[in-house]
């Protein structure tokens, strides 16, 4: 006798009781409970309702493109500032959710790994781990017999350099994941040079290369500067992609053609046009010059100075001792014109370069700490000191650099100079005096600025003087400001940490200036509490490329000029990016009209790449010979002796500076050329736009989850109170439901979250809110409504969203009955192997007609949303309401027809666009297909009832 089997039955919900009555505010918030509980939506892109980014139309075309390739090999070339995290953080999730990928590896510079890791997790919903140099000997430690990190770990993030070292290599090239995003891919080509970073990126790309064998890899290359005018680099990084790419004649229609589906490369003004995309971009960068003059004891020692470094340069010794010393002369000419405190440190601290054998080692060291050059590995260490003596004892050789030297006639020397120089910090330094007023102004015009820095001892001196100067600013306009400075001694984690902390001190009643000190004791409480924020970050160029600070800050001062213009658009671009709501950034530039360093730089570079951006739109990097022209010009500074008072050329080298300027237009019109010859075209606008809106129809908007939030929380008993900072809110819990209350406890800290802060921008500190469709406590708020709704026997106070209501309001001409119905399908994708891959999905839709259920007339898409929107103009007996609900609720079996065929041709719209996100790639669209699962299930009956006429009135 077989035992007794469960019965087992499709699930389904009971009809909504019309004894259960809520109002058109109910209808809404049980609507928006079921948008948020999604998390795989029906659509072409299975990941979207998994993350907590809103994706701008314009950052699906890379999406698109992917959709349509069989393995993805793409080059996102877009300009600095669009968003190619966000394009490559799409691609990944949704290869990752279609199950096309197993695991992740990104490669990138040390610096940006925790920016990457975050990234992905508060985006994305991605884990990764970073293996570091400074990580892995932790994750290995922590692993089973016989297992790597790349077991442990299926999503990781990399140092490239670290990964390209042979203890390392061969490991990852086994186990490397089948898909690779490459960040910063320019730094990764191969152009053939001998010098060190020559040789680096020779390293990098034959491991690259060695990833990018394997054809059924996925491979995304990310960079700002995929061409700079250098045909033979660029066509190395496009045969990462395609072998074939790397001859192919790219002059042809084919050859274009054929690079359209791997390379998408906009600039904003391409996105402007074709998207008209003007959100989250400034619409203007308000350049400007400052100039400042020395006090006449600075400029005296600066004339002492040259007068020094003319000697040393000049001496008779051998080859290696003379290179020594020129590079230790514009160690300390440039720092000199940063600021006393660095020029004080170079003067009694060894140059790096002190234990080189040869004269080509010592250029080779001394140009790489000296010069700003363009290997990304630079800015990492580009902000110490430099150092400038060069003679040291025999005893001490092999172990001087970065040290103080021992008593030499010119180690004397120049510690009296260091004693003078010291002596003029503060008051005696009129670009620190002329900053001050800078700055002053930005807060004062209600912007957030960025300082830059060249060293380390620049950084602080300048922090710690802006921090009194703004103390004294603070107590005169009433205006509280908080200082922070980030240099390279702090690591990647610290320095994210200390610009929250900066962050959190703008927010926080009551703002602290910089190192702890509190605002001027003579500010009353209220008036600090009352006052509004402002910030101010002091950095080197440890933050200048990849750290992402647009939503604290729009402003940039570059206090020291860079010896390379690219380092300056690569500090611009931290503020002048996707995401920054302020309307016009501005950017301020420094420099001396009698500092003969500063007059050269501005000449030979800084003025001429803004002016070559300004002619072609495009922005290249410098020339490699523009290091060779500095040299040449400070060399006639140093040993012709001519004066350089003035921001001129005439130093007999006129013919190099131009022969340099002319290669350089020419490269910035070859880029011009090859965006406009190479500009993405294989994905029409109207094709993302049809994408995008089916999307947000399915899933709301996050204005919409904000909403939902607020009112949900209202309604439970919370005690909202609107944040002026971003949107958001604070809720006082303590009235909340239990269960809500000390589920939302749980997710915030294992605290009671009393108040409980949400936050409008999409991420938000540990501990808080984001209010994101994806964030736990949102997630948990539209749980619990959407549970209360289901089940009547909660307490009618716990129960904002009702499952059927009758309104009467003046907008609908007759009887109109809402339907709100959830979907549920089921998909079968094509795999790369040709196989099938099932899936379960859903959506809800609302559908809506006049007149009776017996001889309903359905209403579109757009009238049935609209509905959501209408508030009650008139009251309704409760037995009448009843009844009207009752009369609907007992003719669903005969409405389910309708809603079941809406809902298949919703699955065909749904296959049709999964065919259209393909688009011709064959094995990607065979045996697709979309199929609604019936009966739907009908959640939530609404009945509106129009206003009584004046006759009926009156009977």
């Amino acid at each position: 006798m077989l035992p007794d089997l469960e019965d087992v039955r499709p699930a389904h919900f009971a009809a909504p009781d019309p004894a259960d009555l809520g109002d058109q505010f109910a209808a809404g918030l049980l609507r928006g409970a079921l948008r948020i509980g999604f998390r795989s939506s029906a659509g072409p892109f299975r990941s979207l309702a998994g993350l907590s980014v809103d994706p701008r139309p314009y950052q699906l075309v890379p999406l698109l493109m992917a959709l349509r390739q069989e393995t993805v090999r793409l080059l996102i070339a877009d300009d600095v500032g669009i968003g190619k995290t966000v394009e490559a953080g799409l691609i990944a999730a949704e290869l990752l959710a279609q199950g096309d990928a197993q695991r992740l590896a990104v490669l990138c510079s040390p610096a940006l790994a925790e920016q990457w890791q975050a990234e992905l997790r508060d985006k994305f919903g991605i884990t990764a781990e970073p293996v570091l140099s400074t990580t892995v000997a932790r994750l290995e430690r922590e692993l089973d017999v016989g297992e790597s990190v790349f077991d442990r770990h299926p999503n990781v993030i990399l140092s490239t350099d670290f990964i390209k070292s042979p203890k390392y290599r061969e490991l990852f090239l086994k186990r490397c994941p089948d898909l690779v995003i490459v960040d910063e891919a320019h730094s990764c080509v191969a152009d053939g040079g001998a010098s060190g970073a020559g040789r680096r990126r020779q390293q990098r790309h034959d491991l690259l290369s060695r990833l990018a064998e394997d054809s059924s890899r996925h491979l995304l290359l990310l960079t700002a500067t995929p061409h700079s005018g250098k045909e033979d680099p660029f066509r190395s990084l496009l045969g990462l992609l395609d072998p074939k790419l790397a001859t192919v004649d790219l002059d042809t229609d084919a050859g274009r053609a054929h690079l359209a589906r791997h390379l998408v490369m906009r600039r904003r003004g391409d996105i402007r046009q074709d998207f008209r995309e003007n959100a989250l971009f400034p619409s203007d960068r308000l350049s400007q010059e400052v100039a400042y003059r020395l006090k006449p004891e600075y400029r005296r020692l600066v004339d002492k100075v040259i007068d020094y470094a003319r000697e040393t340069v000049r001496d008779s010794s051998g080859a290696q001792q003379q290179r020594l010393r020129w590079w230790s002369a514009l160690a300390l000419l440039r720092s000199l014109a940063s600021s006393p405190r660095a020029a004080a440190q170079t003067m009694v601290t060894r140059a790096a370069n002190a234990g080189a054998l040869t004269p080509e080692e010592a250029d080779a060291i001394g140009r790489a700490v000296v010069m700003d050059t363009a290997d990304d590995e630079a800015v990492e260490a580009a902000d110490a000191i430099p150092g400038a003596v060069v003679a040291a004892p025999e005893s001490e050789e092999g172990d001087t650099a970065g040290t103080e030297v021992t008593a030499t006639p010119e180690h004397d020397r120049l510690v009296r100079m260091a004693r003078e120089v010291a002596r003029l910090a503060g008051s005696g330094d009129a670009k620190l005096a002329r900053l001050v007023k800078v700055v002053e102004e930005l807060l004062d015009d209600g912007y957030h600025p960025i300082v830059f820095c060249r060293y380390i001892p620049t950084a602080e001196y300048v922090g710690e003087h802006l921090a009194g100067a703004l103390r004294r600013w603070s107590k005169r306009t009433g205006t509280t400001a908080a200082v922070r400075t980030v240099t390279g001694t702090l690591s990647p984690e610290q320095r994210v940490a200390r610009i929250r902390e900066l962050r959190q001190a703008t927010t926080d009643t009551g703002d602290r200036l910089t190192h702890g000190a509190e605002t001027d004791p003579g500010s009353s409480p209220d008036r600090t509490a009352a006052a509004a924020e402002r910030r101010v970050l002091v950095a080197t160029d440890c933050l200048s490329e990849g750290v992402n600070l647009q939503e604290d800050f729009d402003a940039v001062v570059h206090y020291d000029l860079a010896w390379n213009p690219t380092r300056h658009e690569q500090r611009a671009g931290r503020v002048d990016r996707f995401g920054q709501r302020t309307d016009k950034v501005r950017i301020v530039t420094l420099y001396g009209t009698d500092n003969r360093v500063d007059g050269i730089v501005l000449d030979v570079l800084i003025r001429k790449h803004e002016q070559i951006q300004r002619a072609t739109g495009v922005s290249v990097p410098v020339p490699d010979e523009s290091d060779n022209v500095m040299e040449a010009v400070l060399e006639g500074l140093l040993l012709r002796g001519e004066d350089h008072t003035q921001p001129t050329l005439d130093l007999g080298l006129a013919d190099k500076t131009e022969e340099l300027h002319e290669r350089w237009t020419g490269a910035a019109e070859r880029e011009r050329v090859s965006r406009s010859r190479y500009a993405q075209h294989a994905i029409k606008p109207a094709e993302v736009a049809a994408e995008a809106a089916e999307v947000r129809a399915a899933l709301g908007t996050a204005d919409e989850v904000r909403d939902f939030t607020r009112s949900a929380l209202s309604s439970l008993r919370g005690t909202v109170v609107p944040t002026e900072s971003d949107g958001g809110f604070t809720v006082g819990t303590g009235g909340l439901p239990f269960p809500l209350r000390e589920s939302l406890a749980s997710i915030l800290g294992g605290r009671r979250p009393e108040p409980m802060v949400c936050h409008a921008s999409p991420t938000a500190p540990r501990g808080e809110v984001a209010l994101a469709r994806t964030d736990p406590a949102v997630a948990a708020i539209a749980r619990f409504v959407l549970d209360a709704a289901l089940d009547n026997r909660i307490p009618g106070w716990q129960r904002p969203a009702r499952r059927c209501g009758v309104i009467r309001t003046s907008g609908v001409p007759r009887r109109t009955t809402l339907l709100l119905v959830r979907y549920r399908f089921q998909l079968r994708l094509p795999t790369r192997d040709g196989g099938l891959r099932e899936q379960v999905a859903e959506d809800a839709r609302a559908l809506a007609f006049r007149g009776s259920p017996a001889d309903p007339e359905w209403l579109s898409d757009d009238e049935a949303a609209a509905l959501f929107a209408l508030r009650a103009d008139g009251n309704i007996e409760p037995e009448f309401a009843r009844d009207s609900a009752a009369r609907v609720i007992d003719r669903l079996p005969d409405l389910l027809r309708h809603v079941d065929e809406a809902g298949g041709r919703l699955a065909a719209r749904l296959r049709e666009s999964h065919r259209r996100a393909r688009g011709a790639a064959g094995a990607r669209r065979r045996g697709l297909q979309v199929t609604a699962q019936r009966p739907a299930d009908v959640l939530g009956v609404y009945v509106y009832l129009p206003l009584p006429s004046a006759s009926e009135i009156s009977r």
